[in-house]
């Protein structure tokens, strides 16, 4: 049976008011399960500045870690003095603090010690906000998933202690001011970045991530794009898993970069002035330092001591007391050089003491002293560790001389 065309268009007409009627359904579903969400997020204003009492940081912690859904605390006070220690924060479906337009500070000089804000659940993100004068730490972190950023930690211990089982953390856009240690990894922390952030006047290390044993997993810490200014020590790593990339690291006062043990990478970074060396590897196994650029130190550029199977790869140093310098390293599992520019050094270009590095494809220009400087060691039990590093097409242009008396292979 053929239907007529009013048929047709009748039915067209019934489809399409169908469809509208269930497109609405379904946007004042979609409408409804927003709000409920919204409904469910506990919000706290903190308009006073004290310890303690009714709108008091205390007792917004207190609010939200009973909230049934995640929950946002919002700093209202320019100020908030501390007398005791604040509560952890627990809530598990997630808690943002975040500062109010023009910042708030949380001033802990009334504390003896422990962290000012101790994060022990995850999803909890802090922003805008600063925290200072900590005997202590000023935030410990003891879960996953959690960010900082645009915040300011300054005359602290320790700005942010990263305890165990950790991961997927973001510090990012921070300042870091004046503290004993910016932040410090005492275990691995998968997946975690620290970027973007400045570090100024630390007084040990602007980052401090360091282990007693070797535990090298999946997920590096990647610290990149971060400014280090007249620290004592911009980075310090060993045992851990870590990506140190496109730094700028200035005045250092020991090394910029000292690594201990394994699982380093230090690439693309940026090291200039300052009175000690600027990356040390000490005790170090397959490290890898390369592309990096060096200029105006008053000690090594690059020094690889005690280390084994460490790479030095197209790095240029310029302008520096020393260039390069390897040093009691594992005859067995060598370190190498290669693909190295080293221009103008106020002394040696490359020292080798009691090693036997592989160097190849270096280039050391207009040394005021030894281009390649070779020495054994004595050591004090009178024991010589005799040094015989292999030399692969180096080139070791216009110097003073050259004492490079043990060495094997092609200059």
């Amino acid at each position: 049976m053929r239907l007529s065309r009013r048929s047709i268009i009748s039915i067209a007409v019934f489809a399409g008011v169908a469809a509208l009627i269930v497109a609405g359904w379904s946007y004042e579903a979609a409408q409804r399960s927003g709000q409920a969400s919204l409904s469910n997020t506990v919000t706290v204003s903190v308009t006073n500045g004290g310890d303690r009492g009714a709108g008091s940081l205390r007792e917004a912690l207190f609010v939200v870690a009973t909230a049934a859904g995640p929950a946002r605390i919002s700093l209202d006070v320019p100020t908030i003095s501390l007398a005791t220690p604040l509560p952890p924060i627990v809530n598990a479906h997630g808690v943002r603090i975040v500062a109010r337009r023009g910042g708030s500070v949380i001033d802990a000089r009334g504390l003896s010690g422990g962290p000012v804000l101790d994060v022990a659940a995850a999803n909890v993100s802090l922003e805008g906000l600063t925290i200072a004068n900590c005997r202590g730490s000023g935030v410990l972190v003891r879960a996953v998933h959690f960010s900082l950023q645009s915040a300011t930690l300054r005359d602290c211990n320790v700005g942010v202690d990263v305890a165990g089982n950790t991961g997927e953390l973001l510090l990012e856009g921070n300042r870091f001011l004046a503290d004993r240690i910016g932040v410090r990894f005492s275990d691995p922390s998968p997946d975690t970045t620290v970027a973007s952030n400045h570090f100024s006047g630390e007084r040990e290390a602007g980052v401090w991530a360091v282990r007693g044993q070797t535990d090298v997993r999946a997920g590096a810490i990647s610290v990149r794009d971060n400014r280090f200014d007249n620290d004592h020590s911009g980075i310090v790593a060993g045992n851990i898993d870590i990506l140190i990339a496109q730094n700028q690291i200035a005045g250092a006062q020991a090394a910029a970069v000292d690594l201990v043990g394994a699982g380093a990478v230090v690439r693309g970074n940026r090291v200039s002035g300052g009175s000690g060396m600027g990356i040390l590897a000490e005790g170090a196994h397959a490290a890898v330092i390369e592309h990096n650029e060096l200029n105006g130190l008053a000690a090594y550029g690059i020094m690889v001591r005690g280390s084994s199977a460490t790479l030095v790869r197209a790095n240029r140093l310029y302008d520096c007391a020393y260039g390069m310098a390897f040093v009691l390293g594992d005859p067995h599992n060598p370190s190498t050089a290669v693909d190295n520019v080293i221009i103008e050094p106020r002394y040696d270009g490359i020292d080798v003491m009691g090693d036997a590095p592989i160097l190849r494809r270096n280039h050391v220009l207009q040394p005021h002293a030894f281009a390649l400087h070779v020495q054994d060691f004595d050591g004090p039990d009178g024991r010589r560790v005799v040094s015989a590093p292999f030399l692969d097409h180096n080139s070791f242009g216009p110097a003073p001389a050259t004492a490079a008396a043990g060495a094997r292979g092609r200059s």
